[in-house]
């Protein structure tokens, strides 16, 4: 297993964790609140980059298009939030959900230290008592680790460059 795919599994661990003790969490399915209120333009680093590649490659061309159009449009706009030009808006869901980049499997999952929770609902849900017994993941952890897993860029970006990886530690991506 290499180290992306460690980091999936150690993700994944605490996404099961969090929703066997809450069956009724809201991150799931049919959820893509996130999705559409993006602040910014994710960022990925290299090695996420390799992942959502390889789930890019198993589209059909038509979704491509697309996406690639989506893209496109983000580079020009200026306008937030914005949806990510990676969210199947008719259905709600992601259309590389197997490759997702790390920001998009820890949302609603892991926190920052000093900035909380972003999801509102769940923020309410916190607010109001619920939740009180989720141990939540350690987002500033997370962002540590990724800092070794090759240069970060915007979505946009990847897009426009997308350097081929030689480096067999980054590849494959668990699909």
């Amino acid at each position: 297993m290499n180290a992306i795919e460690r980091l999936h599994a150690e993700i994944d661990e605490r996404v099961r964790s969090i929703r066997s003790q809450s069956q009724d969490w809201l991150c799931r399915r049919g959820c893509d609140g996130c999705c559409r209120q993006l602040a910014e333009i994710p960022r990925l680093t290299e090695a996420e980059w390799v992942c959502l590649q390889e789930g890019l490659a198993g589209l059909a061309p038509g979704q491509m298009r697309k996406i690639a159009q989506a893209v496109a449009d983000l580079r020009e706009s200026a306008i937030r939030p914005i949806i990510c030009p990676l969210l199947d808006q008719s259905t709600g869901a992601c259309l590389v959900y197997a490759s997702r980049p790390l920001a998009c499997r820890t949302y609603g999952y892991y926190v920052q230290r000093g900035l909380g929770l972003y999801c509102k609902s769940i923020e309410l849900r916190v607010a109001e008592g619920e939740c009180t017994d989720v141990v939540w993941g350690n987002q500033d952890a997370l962002e540590r680790r990724l800092s070794g897993y090759g240069e970060a860029r915007e979505l946009t970006e990847w897009f426009l460059d997308p350097v081929e990886v030689g480096h067999s530690e980054l590849a494959p991506c668990p699909l």
